[in-house]
């Protein structure tokens, strides 16, 4: 495998003889400029194209006109040189062969989306004030995903700046970015980008996401970058001109699979690993989330997945960081070390919690939710176990579903109710909270918050947006065309959706699909119900002594009723908490012959957070434990009780 810093020749010793042969680069593609030990600045080029003879890296100057710099064949598919016309701002295209000319597959910035020219970038102009930030590791993380061109009305960078403190007060400790990587048209998920090393403009220049970055560290927020590593989008990639071997003719849902062990897998390889260091070294970023890592394939070994994350923490230097994936089929073995097989991740979402979550808020139990109940047992096995399907059959899939992870610490699992993905399945977008009634909503909230596994909200939960999350994909023509019938075939798995198309129908490449979608910041205030809900969960889960420790194995469940449990917190000395939860209507416990719901000896229980005071829109909560008359469960509520401070005499 190539070295992040490697020493390049010197090819143009004839036109530039000052250049010192010992160059250091800071990656092995790319245009690069490059400081010189007598302090010039120099730009150099070197791109893989195999199978090509020449290749010309092309200045394009509005003034001057086009100007051409071959460069020299390494004898090994890539071409390298110094392109002494070439500055930061430089835009510029590679020619191959003498004919046409064509983006860098490594560029570091668009400014005219992935079919205009590239331009040089120098990272180090950038002033960092983050020298003393440690990083973050997954313990005790509160994750926040984020979609910038939604997140605020300007949906840019720096607009995103503003909205930081915010999540700062409200108990957010990393921020999980969207894929940036520039796409074509005015406005997408990311999950389409085609060049993998330039954020894309819609949002701002690369200074201003490192902006971004630095202010949230200096607010002691994480930032991880959501990455896509399994296809490249299919408008403006230009990579397939360079070399067709930088995919493999293994189909991924979304296209081809990237080369990961075929013929000239080797750079392909270098080119992702490049670029998973990159955004740790170049941006700061404190990890990654991986998407759709099922369909990555990789049948070598070490599996490229195994690399990047030993990429990520090389680039690191010593800060903590976070490589989060998102897998389908539940490989626990992903986040199992080396010495087991594994590829050393941090964490795994955990579909299978937002799915009994989903079914319990809205009943609906169809398509890929036919294999959850909602009901008591599920929430407890989750919450002790993470994961449901740990190689049990799934009839919806008709095989077997996800690995054994029963030794697995908590925060190996990233627990939600909402993401992108899920949140756009539901009709129109809409979020979980209209989707049930409050009393569900604020229950299963709690719920999440105060589990031991990672809980990660989607921007906007945390105050109710009214805002929805529709898939919005700026195409044209037939690509448009074949986007909006793709994602009409994915919804029609859902009855409830097919049976009226019209009422759900919406068009993907319609600025207005993307406009609806942008967050209203003012009703942080005409919500604040829910915010404060969500802020006193965190809070909570912070400071409460025997909530934060969510130590493996300090955690115990019992079924009330289908609808209703309890879950035990284990304490030191006794000083444990219970969290009783109900989705149901109210419940008469009595008989209520459960050990795990007595008091520690000579104490009573008492309330400390119920998801039905008025202060959060409920309608108040009496004690639930009674002295002669059993326990009495509020409807639709989520409780969490403490040992009172006085003993209470036993009869």
């Amino acid at each position: 495998m190539v070295p992040i810093l490697r020493r390049i020749q010197s090819a143009m010793e004839s036109r530039s003889s000052s250049i010192e042969s010992s160059t250091l680069r800071r990656y092995p593609i790319g245009v690069e400029i490059v400081h010189e030990t007598d302090g010039s600045r120099l730009a150099h080029a070197r791109v893989w194209a195999p199978g090509h003879h020449s290749v010309e890296l092309v200045i394009e100057d509005d003034l001057t006109g086009n100007s051409d710099s071959p460069l020299m064949a390494e004898g090994n598919g890539y071409f390298s040189g110094y392109t002494p016309n070439a500055s930061v701002g430089t835009r510029y295209r590679f020619r191959l062969d003498g004919g046409d000319a064509f983006p860098d597959p490594a560029s570091r910035f668009q400014p005219d989306g992935p079919h205009g020219p590239s331009m040089v970038v120098d990272p180090t102009e950038f002033e960092w004030t983050d020298a003393d930030w440690p990083g973050v590791s997954i313990d005790g993380q509160v994750i926040y995903e984020m979609h910038v061109g939604t997140f605020t009305p300007a949906g840019t960078y720096r607009s995103a700046i503003e909205r930081l403190p915010d999540l700062v007060d409200l108990g957010v400790t990393v921020i999980e970015i969207m894929p940036v990587a520039d796409f074509s048209g005015g406005f997408g998920w990311g999950y389409d980008g085609v060049d993998l090393f330039a954020p894309t403009r819609l949002y701002g220049t690369p200074d201003d996401l490192r902006a971004l970055v630095d202010a949230a560290h200096r607010l002691e927020l994480g930032v991880i970058l959501d990455v896509v590593y399994n296809h490249f989008g299919p408008d403006g990639n230009y990579l397939g001109q360079f070399s067709p071997h930088y995919v493999s003719s293994k189909a991924t849902e979304w296209g081809n699979a990237l080369n990961f062990d075929g013929e000239n897998s080797a750079p392909v390889r270098e080119f992702i690993l490049t670029n998973a260091r990159y955004w740790i070294d170049e941006f700061h970023f404190d990890g990654l989330r991986l998407d759709a890592t099922q369909q990555i394939f990789d049948s070598s070994t070490p599996h490229i997945l195994a690399e990047v994350a030993g990429s990520v923490r090389s680039a690191a230097v010593g800060r903590d960081t976070i490589i989060v994936a998102e897998n389908e089929p539940q490989h626990a073995s992903l986040v199992r070390p080396l010495s087991e097989h594994g590829c050393a991740l941090d964490a795994l979402w955990n579909d299978d919690f937002h799915h009994s979550a989903w079914v319990a808020a809205t009943g609906r139990s169809e398509a890929y939710y036919s294999g959850y109940r909602g009901n008591a047992q599920e929430f407890i096995s989750a919450a002790k176990y993470g994961y449901l399907y740990q190689g049990e059959w799934y009839a919806w899939q008709h095989h077997r579903r996800g690995e054994p992870g029963l030794d697995l610490p908590p925060s190996t699992f990233v627990t939600f109710i909402q993401n992108h993905d899920q949140v756009a399945n539901s009709a129109g977008g809409l979020r979980i909270h209209q989707e049930t009634s409050g009393g569900r909503h604020r229950a299963l909230t709690a719920l999440m918050l105060l589990l031991p596994q990672t809980p990660m909200l989607f921007q906007g939960q945390e105050f109710a947006t009214s805002s929805p999350f529709l898939f919005f994909a700026d195409h044209n023509g037939d690509l448009a065309k074949l986007v909006r019938e793709g994602r009409g075939g994915f919804l029609s798995q859902f009855p409830s959706l097919a049976a009226d198309k019209a009422s759900h129908a919406v068009d993907p490449s319609d600025t207005q699909t993307f406009l609806r979608c942008k967050l209203d910041w003012s009703e942080r205030e005409t919500h604040k119900a829910t915010l404060d809900l969500h802020r006193d969960l965190l809070r909570i889960r912070r400071e409460d002594p025997v909530i934060r420790a969510r130590a493996p194995r300090s955690l115990d469940g019992a079924v009330i009723s289908d609808a209703a449990f309890i879950l035990r917190f284990f304490g030191e000395r006794g000083d444990d908490r219970l969290l009783v939860v109900n989705l149901g209507a109210r419940i008469h416990a009595d008989p209520f012959a459960e050990p795990l719901a007595a008091p520690p000896y000579s104490r009573g229980w008492t309330t400390i957070f119920s998801t039905e005071s008025p202060k959060y829109g409920g309608w108040g909560s009496p004690p639930v434990e009674t002295v002669d008359d059993g326990w009495w469960i509020p409807a639709e509520c989520a409780v969490l009780l403490a040992p009172t401070n006085a003993k209470t005499p036993r009869r």
